[in-house]
């Protein structure tokens, strides 16, 4: 039964993980998308301390507590249940479905203005185009659909090989090898939890200011920097399975954990869901970001599946070895990924990929008319 519904559970997770953050996209303004996009990792943050805060209090509530813990995860289901009867259609979805003048209605009532007539243009001309295309997913392998697809994936691989959901899965067992108890090492994870939270709060303050791509560099800088450092304190200390740090060595190990964790959580965790929702033209929006949203899946599978082993095999070399990841990540961000800051999602091709170094050879293909842009 545990097996049955962690399946639906997981077809719930990836319904949600798809529609959400290219809701968002669709309703937000151009200078508020970043910041309304990652209030989904936010939410996530939460959620995720949330479960830590109900783990610490149900460990020691024998023999049940374990499915209080899975109970209550029902409560957060059926908020996003009934929240989803309430909220509307983003404009772009009406439209596409040829409700036009409803899609003028709710595009004028969520920004708050009557006149939204350049707007409502613009994506009108998108749907237009989308309506060319039979085959989305056909579309996506053809060159001109490149960038936005190597790019898609890339961040989602680049996302789990930081090594987050390893740290998250993990963390009462990495703290219990590094000297915490059973409680400690939850306890631990609690306050991991809170760092992750208060540190996409300033994603969102931020992401809209300073742009994507220096919040995804300063964060391979720190992420590097930790990994390392708690590579060579276990490497050294930690020379048979069975020692433990003394208490100091153990409190700046988690210290370390918290300085990654918040590199993790103002870059690659909420900007590996925003970029992704925002890069493709509406033609390929949904497709693409399926591919994305599969992807990590997949790979949260793999991490998660892997990194027990790999600890056990690896030990301390295992920072070591998604601090080199970190590196790749840094390079491909410095080299390939273009500035979408304040870029309508409509005009990404004309602003964004024919103008980037790299990519802008792949976009020789693209047939499509000027986007009329607001």
């Amino acid at each position: 039964m545990i097996i049955f519904g962690r399946i639906f559970l997981g077809f719930g997770v990836g319904f949600a993980n798809q529609a959400v953050p290219l809701f968002l996209s669709e309703i937000a303004p151009p200078n508020l998308r970043g910041a309304l996009n990652i209030s989904f990792q936010l939410f996530i943050t939460i959620g995720i301390l949330v479960s830590n805060l109900i783990n610490y209090f149900t460990t020691n509530v024998h023999p049940h507590g374990w499915r209080i813990s899975l109970g209550i995860a029902g409560v957060p289901a059926l908020m996003l249940c009934l929240g989803s009867i309430l909220i509307c259609e983003t404009p772009t979805s009406l439209i596409e479905r040829h409700k036009v003048e409803e899609g003028r209605k709710v595009l004028g009532k969520i920004r708050g203005v009557e006149n939204v007539d350049d707007e409502f243009d613009s994506i009108i001309h998108a749907c237009e185009m989308a309506k060319q295309v039979k085959d989305p997913f056909r579309k996506l392998m053809k060159p001109v659909s490149r960038p936005q697809l190597v790019i898609s994936i890339c961040l989602q691989i680049f996302q789990q090989f930081t090594g987050i959901n390893a740290i998250m899965f993990y963390a009462p067992v990495l703290f219990q090898t590094v000297g915490f108890g059973n409680d400690a090492a939850l306890l631990s994870s609690v306050i991991t939890g809170l760092v992750n939270v208060f540190s996409t709060v300033v994603s969102i303050y931020v992401v809209d200011r300073a742009g994507r791509r220096i919040l995804l560099l300063e964060a391979c800088v720190q992420m590097f920097i930790s990994q390392v450092i708690i590579g060579i304190i276990l490497f050294k200390e930690l020379k048979t399975t069975g020692d433990n740090l003394s208490k100091g060595e153990a409190i700046f190990v988690v210290i370390l954990v918290c300085t990654f964790v918040m590199g993790f959580a103002w870059s690659w965790g909420p900007l590996g869901w925003l970029i992704p929702s925002e890069i493709f033209p509406l033609e390929t929006r949904s497709a693409g970001f399926a591919f994305a949203v599969s992807t990590n899946m997949l790979f949260t599978f793999i991490i998660g599946q892997a990194f027990l082993s790999m600890l056990c095999q690896m030990q301390a070399g295992i920072f070591f070895f998604f601090a080199a990841w970190v590196i790749i990540m840094g390079a491909f961000t410095w080299f390939l990924l273009p500035e979408t800051k304040g870029v309508p999602v409509d005009a990404m091709v004309d602003k964004v990929w024919k103008q980037h170094w790299f990519w802008r050879s792949f976009m020789i293909e693209d047939d499509r008319p000027d986007v009329k842009v607001v």
